[in-house]
């Protein structure tokens, strides 16, 4: 349908039903108004908000940890040193190799 046709179909079916009584003064400017003043949804600060919620959720897990850390008893009597032992098994192939030749 061609939509100046239907254009003045609508025009004239409006003009044919005037508005009642019933309608309050001033109603579809309330209306419009409402719906202008209405916040849109910004989802940018939706997710900065998220954002810093996971951000202070993650700081307050690391500092719980970190507490944990410090205060638990610790053992040394058979613990051994890890860089030592890293550093003889990275070397250990170099001293196969001298003593093969």
């Amino acid at each position: 349908m061609n939509s100046a046709e239907l254009q003045k179909k609508l025009i004239a079916a409006a003009r044919a039903n005037p508005p009642g009584d019933g309608v309050p003064y001033a109603f579809e400017k309330r209306v419009m108004a409402l719906l202008a003043s209405r916040a849109t949804t910004d989802h940018l600060v939706l997710w900065v908000r998220w954002l810093w919620q996971a951000a202070v959720s993650c700081a307050a897990i690391a500092l719980i940890l970190g507490v944990w850390v410090c205060f638990s008893p610790t053992s040394n009597a058979g613990a051994e040193d890890l860089s030592q032992n890293f550093e003889s098994t990275l070397l250990a192939a170099v001293d196969q190799s001298a003593q093969t030749q």
